[in-house]
């Protein structure tokens, strides 16, 4: 038995090692005059190891007759054909040594050199080792898409040719590997793949859904699956409003090259204009520019279309340039001719984050920025301006007269200035930080508080003044350095030294203040304090403690009443702030004096990245502080408040957690508390999973820092709850809301009938927005999503 064995096994090793050596090769008498011409020109081997002529073989069995090599295998297991940086299996392979044409039948499966396979029961290569007729053709492109036929012809270098055949972008089998009805399937008499225009082309399509047929086209048209762009209409996007009435927005992808794009989308509506929006999009070697815009000729409109009708668009434009080496500059342009021409006509993404500085929700920003950034430097040099949106006054008997936040009252900023720098080693065996910032502040209108401090705001009407005018320059040095003892115990002891000059002009006369030049200036030296304790408290738990603290004393800021309150009106407390030794957001606001600050952390380990956290903290100073009280919001002359939560001898108390008990579920809570134990702020999240794909988020959000409950009351509560739950396979329901509890009015809610599957994901149903915004105030209709694998979607 051992000298058969080896004799087995020897006949199998030098099959497979003649076959390695080359077609030519594969006989005795060709041996010689391959290595003679591997020895005059040596051929460089591709990433599969082999040269570009050679084939390495795996068979059972091969036979030569003539110029033609026969690999056949008897069991399960198929010949192995490797060339050319391709593979292929079947159960009979024969390759044309002069030629260069192989073919292959039973069980074939064939991969390009791009990764892309194909399936036959008969399958014949030419010359360039690509499919040239298939028999029971299937392919899987790399994105998960497959394409089908009874037969398959190369017609060309670029062309193929399938005859009733059938195209789907989704999963044609389950996870169990069983065949499956595919979602979304195209069937037609002939198709035709053209690799030069990469775009797909059908003759008498029948689309199905669920293998149901659905729609007929004679001819039908969409890109390879494997082109990440291409010109021609995408998803058209449906909706209907009170307003626009039924409404159908037309994209179409217009590809200029692949570093560049237009996308033109018309709106039509059967109550309104049409709407046109465009996109252009270009890519450079450092950069990209993507600007939008949107313009119709019609009349403004609620239920009614009314006043004369005039030109209305949009503009929103950004560009981002990054050039090798510290510097990146760009911009963003953002304007729009009505304050509700976003919500009337719903355009998709009006504020999105782009640029060195954000506008905010029903903000636009225009702004130019150039950024230089190294390892122990930075400085970021910046202009813009702000157009708002927000409503300043609302009228819910008519929202078509609400009062809007004017332009005037937004200042004009140019140039701001940030820089920030650190030594490239210790200095006094801690790390120094020297910062620096500059602002130039303009406005046209007059605006009180916050701005201006109460104690200079005037108790009389003040239509008609000016704007203050503001400058600013800030110089700010901190030196910190950390120590460990060998107990643990963690002290940073610190120095921060800053001072601003401040240029005010423009003070309304009335006051009886003038403006000027004004200095301030405060040193502060503190330590920080911790000690983080770990206990093991059971099999795969552990309990963490960290106790933490600061003491700090500072001069006295110099405050001066001149000064304006730009950039530090609101504070939010939290555990990363309440530590901070400057914890207004800006520079206007400073604190000064002893403080005294504790909290201490608490946190739960168990399982596989199971955990729970609690932090509790407060600060504590010497004395109460006036200045950071701020007038309440439609109160009496004089009447002050403290948004901040530091104005008395100790602070609100800071409560903040997160937990995730599972892998399904996670929250996180924010809250504080002022020293009557009532809740100033809070915000709760959670969010949960179950089953395979339902899912739900929860988050509550109160502010009841105003003291006085009116019109201009800035206090709210809100409740949001999104969601989806399946009810019957890929069936089920989708909800989202907001809910204002102040108002008891749910402002947005939207509910609907929902398909999703591997393929699409498809919505159908009903929302109401009563945000108020609108001239004609709260708008309700029909709502359609559609998302198709490899076709795109609606949003």
């Amino acid at each position: 038995m051992l000298p058969d064995r080896r004799r087995l096994r020897t006949a199998a090793l030098r099959r497979r090692l003649l076959a390695g050596v080359g077609a030519v090769a594969l006989v005795a008498s060709g041996g010689a005059a391959y290595a003679q011409q591997a020895s005059s020109a040596p051929a460089q081997p591709g990433p599969d190891g082999l040269a570009p002529d050679a084939v390495y073989l795996e068979a059972d069995s091969t036979i030569r007759t003539g110029d033609t090599l026969t690999a056949t295998s008897n069991g399960e297991e198929r010949v192995l054909a490797r060339f050319r940086n391709t593979t292929l299996r079947a159960g009979e392979f024969r390759y044309d040594l002069n030629l260069g044409v192989a073919s292959a039948r039973d069980r074939v499966e064939f991969t390009d050199d791009a990764g892309n396979q194909v399936f036959a029961s008969q399958l014949q290569l030419d010359s360039e080792l690509r499919a040239g007729v298939a028999v029971d053709f299937a392919t899987r492109f790399r994105n998960g898409a497959s394409l089908m036929a009874a037969t398959a012809v190369r017609r060309g270098e670029n062309l193929n040719e399938l005859n009733y055949a059938i195209f789907t972008p989704c999963p044609i089998c389950d996870t169990d590997g069983s065949p499956k009805q595919p979602s979304i399937s195209i069937q037609a008499e002939k198709v035709v793949q053209d690799e030069s225009l990469r775009a797909i082309l059908y003759r008498n399509a029948v689309f199905r859904i669920g293998g149901v047929p659905v729609f007929y086209m004679p001819v039908f048209s969409h890109p390879d699956p494997t082109v990440d762009r291409a010109s021609g209409f995408l998803v058209p996007v449906p909706s209907y409003d009170e307003g626009r009435g039924y409404s159908l927005e037309v994209p179409y992808l217009q590809v200029i090259s692949p570093s560049e794009d237009w996308l033109i989308s018309p709106q039509f509506n059967t109550d309104v204009a049409p709407f046109l929006n465009l996109q252009w999009r270009r890519r450079f070697s450092d950069g990209t520019i993507v600007l939008r815009g949107g313009y119709t000729y019609e009349r403004n409109f609620g239920d009614e279309p009314f006043g004369d009708r005039t030109n209305r668009s949009y503009f929103l434009g950004h560009g981002d340039f990054d050039p090798e080496g510290p510097w990146r500059w760009g911009f963003t342009a953002e304007r729009t001719s009505d304050k509700t021409l976003f919500d009337r006509y719903d355009v998709r993404d009006p504020y999105q984050d782009n640029g060195l500085y954000y506008g905010d929700q029903r903000r636009l920003i225009s702004q130019l920025y150039a950024e230089r950034q190294t390892e122990r430097s930075y400085l970021s040099v910046a202009a813009f301006s702000i157009q708002s949106l927000r409503v300043k006054e609302f009228d819910f008997a008519n929202p078509a007269l609400n009062i809007f936040e004017s332009d005037g009252e937004l200042p004009l900023v140019a140039p701001l200035i940030e820089a920030r720098w650190e030594p490239d080693g210790p200095v006094f065996g801690g790390r120094l930080r020297l910062r620096g910032s500059a602002v130039a502040l303009s406005r046209d209108d007059y605006i009180g508080s916050p701005v201006l401090r109460p104690e200079i705001i005037p108790a009389v009407p003040t239509i008609g003044y000016p704007g203050v005018d503001t400058r600013r320059v800030t110089g700010q040095a901190e030196w910190r350095r950390t120590m460990i003892t060998s107990a643990g115990l963690r002290f940073e002891p610190f120095i921060d030294v800053r001072a601003d000059l401040y240029s005010i002009s423009d003070l309304p006369p009335m006051m009886g203040v003038e403006g000027g030049t004004i200095t301030r200036s405060r040193a502060t030296a503190g330590v920080d304090v911790s000690f983080p304790l770990i206990r093991r408290i059971g099999a795969g738990a552990d309990l963490i403690l960290e106790p933490m603290a600061q003491l700090s004393i500072s001069t006295d800021p110099d405050y001066d009443s001149r000064i304006p309150n730009e950039d530090s009106p609101a504070l939010e407390l939290d555990e990363s702030s309440l530590f901070r030794v400057d914890r207004f957001p800006g520079y206007d606001q400073l604190e000064g004096g002893m403080r005294f600050t504790t909290g201490g952390r608490a946190t739960l380990r168990w399982g596989d990245g199971r955990q729970a956290s609690l932090f509790v903290g407060r600060s504590f100073r010497e004395e109460a502080d006036t200045a950071f009280l701020t007038p309440v919001p439609g109160g009496a002359p004089g009447q002050l408040y403290d948004p901040s939560g530091l104005s008395a001898d100790t602070s609100d108390w800071v409560v903040q957690g997160s937990f995730s008990p599972s892998d399904r579920i996670r929250g996180w809570a924010h809250a504080t508390i002022d020293s009557s134990g009532d809740v100033r702020r809070a915000e709760v999240a959670v969010d949960g999973r179950w089953g395979r794909r339902n899912l739900a988020t929860l988050s509550y959000v109160v502010d009841r820092s105003n003291p006085l409950a009116s019109a201009d009351s800035r206090n709210y509560e809100f409740v949001q709850l999104a969601g989806q739950q399946f009810i019957y396979g890929n069936w089920g329901i989708a909800a989202s809301g907001i809910a204002d509890m102040e108002r008891n009015l749910i402002t947005r809610s939207e509910v609907g009938l929902l398909f999703d599957d591997d393929c699409f994901r498809f919505e159908l149903g009903w929302r109401r927005d009563n945000t108020q915004v609108r001239p004609s105030g709260p708008s309700e209709g029909i709502y359609i999503r559609l998302n198709l694998a490899t076709f795109g979607g609606t949003g």
